[in-house]
């Protein structure tokens, strides 16, 4: 466990999931889609952690996945826990980065990691909108930024 809690240094949100059968597909390792499954309960997770799924809280401003990837390392199957680390790298004036990492418990290594760019927009009008005061106030606590 000291393997996974070390791979996960600087990731201020991380969540524990079982590895399910029904994760596995035809090859017998878990099914790529999965992993991004995982980056989406992490980056929710994440998003509960900073109050930022109230989008009314906001003004009708919230956030929007506008990009992802996935590099996979290591090949997954049932039995297993893993731990998704979401963290945000960087900010601009209407979006993002949150990096994500999959760490497989029974191997003690990231089994993928990758990115996703999240936009904010505006819900009750459209288009996008600066990242909300608050939301960005409460991520750069979370990450311990200035």
């Amino acid at each position: 466990m000291d393997a996974v809690k070390s791979l996960l240094e600087g990731y201020p949100v991380t969540l524990d999931i079982p590895v399910l059968w029904g994760n596995m597909d035809a090859f017998q390792h878990v099914n790529n889609l999965v992993y991004l499954r995982w980056f989406e309960s992490g980056r929710i997770a994440y998003l509960e952690a900073v109050d930022g799924m109230d989008q009314a809280k906001f003004d009708g401003v919230g956030p929007i996945l506008g990009q992802t990837d996935c590099r996979y390392r290591i090949p997954l199957e049932y039995p297993d826990t893993i731990t998704v680390g979401v963290r945000v790298t960087e900010m601009g004036e209407d979006r993002f980065n949150m990096q994500h990492v999959v760490v497989s418990h029974r191997h003690g290594k990231v089994a993928a990691e990758g990115n996703g760019l999240i936009v904010c927009v505006n819900y009750q009008r459209g288009g996008k909108a600066p990242v909300p005061a608050e939301l960005r106030a409460a991520i750069e606590r979370l990450e311990g930024w200035g």
